[in-house]
């Protein structure tokens, strides 16, 4: 967990365009197949990436206790405060000052924060001065590291 840098963020409902050549064709993740030249179009990341600009921001995951969930150290998280955190949801939660990456989970009448990793320890969030700050809707990860 790392504790929040101060700094000031702004947020837009109208973020700038980026487009990139979608291709036509899905690349099959195991045996190789002819390669298709064909473009589908363009394809803006803001369009798949985020639904409400103003309420959507980006933090990179640090440490294994999500692993299981399939996010990893170093991963770009994007989280979006205007959804209402659900049982099972992938939340950023802000705990004694510090964020962290959890599901939350409904435990009686309680809420709890519950790691993707056995070896870390499940959270409360009753009298832990805790909040949330969004609900994680992607994660994106880096594959080639130059």
């Amino acid at each position: 967990m790392h504790s929040p840098k101060t700094s000031t963020l702004t947020f837009t409902d109208n973020p700038s365009n980026l487009s990139l050549n979608l291709f036509s064709s899905s690349v099959p993740a195991g045996f190789p197949s002819p390669a298709d030249d064909h473009i589908e179009g363009k394809l803006d990341l803001n369009e798949h990436l985020v639904r409400r600009p103003s309420a959507t921001f980006f933090v990179r995951a640090a440490g294994e206790s999500m692993r299981d969930a399939g996010i990893f150290d170093g991963d770009l998280l994007v989280i979006d405060r205007s959804i209402s955190p659900k049982s099972d949801d992938i939340v950023i939660a802000s705990i004694h000052g510090e964020l962290t990456v959890k599901r939350i989970q409904q435990s009686g009448k309680e809420w709890v924060l519950v790691p993707a990793n056995p070896d870390f320890p499940v959270i409360s969030l009753e009298g832990s001065e805790g909040e949330v700050w969004g609900v994680v809707t992607h994660s994106i990860r880096r594959h080639c590291g130059r």
